[in-house]
């Protein structure tokens, strides 16, 4: 079994400094085989820790993001399932099912994986599903579930 960790928007060292502690001393190197990051990594020396909890690390670009090689979708497949990735700030309404599907279907993956709001969603819409792990160090968001 593969133990694949999502997550993202960590604004490192924008709007904290680290990882949480407690979280930190979950990720232990060699416990998870693959890093699906959702964006907003925002420092070299996070995408590094990254890499020795995971040799394997997926990475999109965010928009506070300043890495010109990261891409700003990604498709990721484990056995018959397409994973779509994207930071989320392309997808207007931020975060609305409906265009969610829509980038979905533009990407053909039955899973797509996005961030920007800092709010964890996982939901199925119209036979896809659709996660966001919200922010990895709880950093605000100016969004509003309003």
């Amino acid at each position: 079994m593969v133990l694949v960790l999502v997550i993202g928007d960590f604004h490192i060292p924008y709007r904290v400094h680290d990882l949480p502690l407690k979280f930190k001393k979950l990720l232990v190197p060699g416990k998870i085989q693959q890093i699906i990051c959702t964006g907003n990594v925002c420092d070299k020396e996070t995408f590094d820790y990254l890499r020795t909890v995971a040799a394997d690390v997926h990475v999109v670009k965010g928009d506070y993001d300043e890495f010109p090689s990261w891409p700003l979708s990604k498709i990721i497949t484990h056995g018959p399932l397409r994973i779509g990735v994207l930071h989320g700030h392309q997808v207007i309404p931020v975060g609305d099912a409906e265009s969610l599907s829509i980038v979905a279907r533009q990407m053909d993956v039955d899973i797509l994986l996005t961030g920007h709001t800092h709010r964890f969603e996982a939901i199925e819409y119209e036979g896809k599903f659709f996660v966001n792990p919200g922010s990895a160090t709880g950093a605000y968001s100016g969004f509003s579930s309003e």
